[in-house]
């Protein structure tokens, strides 16, 4: 019974010693950031521009309803990124907290003049950021991205994320790389990495295509129809549409629209180097299966009719592959980790390689191979909307 009574004071007594707020943080002394645009300054310094949460806003506050009143920008400098930050209360009065952090931005000046690993090392380093938040490299000044106002999200920040995110998703025409992966890529032996690329026209941001990066400095950005091709050779096209031209005489009279499209409901493609005779030959093949979009100058009834519109869309995506390839191969940027591929298959040989592997991958041949497979015409017939099923164009 003693004993009872001695362990029972003894955890009483510990647990008094568990209770208190010794390490507390108070809320009102954090700011939670959403984005982080970073530039170029003078005389070699970072131009920062942190984009904070506001939960106190003009909508709450007034009741008048209006976007992006929850967002707040502070910009400060420094010969660093940490020293920017850690300037960032003399401004705003509170301390940045990193861990909600969503895109970072860096102005194509920058990414152009310096190693973005080296303006990237402290939000890979500390370790509050995650992982998983989306870097992009802008048009111009990306300070400026953080002035527009976002059309549903609360903040900027959160509409570039779900705009990168979906953009990649459902229209091919732009990619999806967080930061864990950027850091592989600039760790890998062709020393190319791509990031997605953000434009702006007036006040409003558009994600579209890819900027393609040599040992870690902007070399070249690929429009979204290159992007489209580049995400095909990648095997990271999940979804999109597929435009490509009426033919021949299909046309009718005083008809303006030009282009069909098709569904891509599924994509698997596959690059396969073979090195023969120090010479390097490289099989690309894509599968892609799908459904009719859009009719305009086609007419599909029968199975000879889905056969060549199945042949039409191969030989436009065929075109765009080896239009995408050529601007790579003139580039001397292997974005599509051929290079890597023989790095893993016999890495005596890419040593030899090495030093000269951009002359040698501009003068690689491709042959290209591409199946289409039609599952059906949608819900309508396989006439363009409007005509007869026994009219042909």
């Amino acid at each position: 019974m003693k004993r009872r009574l001695v362990a029972a004071v003894a955890t009483f007594l510990l647990l008094g010693f568990l209770t208190g707020c010794w390490d507390n943080k108070e809320l009102d002394e954090y700011g939670y950031v959403q984005a982080v645009a970073i530039d170029s300054a003078e005389a070699g310094r970072i131009s920062l521009t942190t984009h904070f949460y506001n939960p106190a806003s003009k909508t709450e506050m007034t009741g008048e309803a209006g976007p992006g009143t929850k967002g707040i920008n502070i910009r400060t400098s420094g010969e660093t990124v940490f020293d920017a930050v850690r300037d960032i209360p003399l401004y705003f009065g509170r301390k940045a907290k990193w861990d909600h952090i969503r895109v970072i931005l860096m102005g194509e000046q920058l990414a152009r003049s310096q190693n973005i690993g080296e303006v990237f090392d402290y939000m890979s380093r500390d370790h509050e950021p995650r992982g998983t938040v989306l870097p992009l490299i802008t048009e111009g000044n990306a300070a400026k991205y953080l002035e527009i106002k976002p059309f549903i999200e609360q903040t900027i920040g959160q509409q570039y994320k779900k705009m990168e995110t979906q953009s990649a998703r459902y229209s091919a025409k732009s990619s999806n790389i967080p930061l864990y992966e950027l850091a592989i890529q600039l760790k890998g032996v062709t020393e190319v990495s791509v990031l997605p690329h953000i434009s702006k026209s007036g006040n409003i941001a558009v994600v579209s295509g890819v900027a393609l990066l040599k040992k870690g400095k902007l070399s070249y950005t690929l429009g979204a129809r290159d992007t489209e091709s580049y995400m095909m050779l990648s095997n990271q096209y999940k979804e999109g549409i597929l435009e490509f031209p009426c033919t021949g005489n299909a046309l009718a009279e005083g008809q303006v629209q030009r282009k069909e499209s098709f569904e891509v409901f599924t994509l698997q493609s596959r690059t396969t180097p073979h090195v023969k005779d120090d010479t390097v030959l490289v099989d690309v093949g894509i599968r892609i299966r799908g459904v009719v979009g859009e009719l305009r100058c086609s007419s599909i009834n029968t199975i000879p009719d889905m056969k060549r519109f199945e042949e039409k869309i191969e030989a436009q995506i065929e075109r765009q592959i080896r239009h995408t390839i050529s601007i790579l191969q003139q580039q001397r940027l292997d974005a599509i980790g051929i290079g890597t591929k023989i790095y893993r298959k016999d890495p005596t040989l890419w040593k030899r390689w090495k030093p000269t592997w951009d002359e040698r991958f501009a003068k690689i041949r491709f042959d290209v191979t591409v199946d289409v497979q039609a599952l059906n015409s949608g819900l309508n017939v396989g006439t363009p909307f409007g005509k007869e099923e026994n009219e042909r164009p």
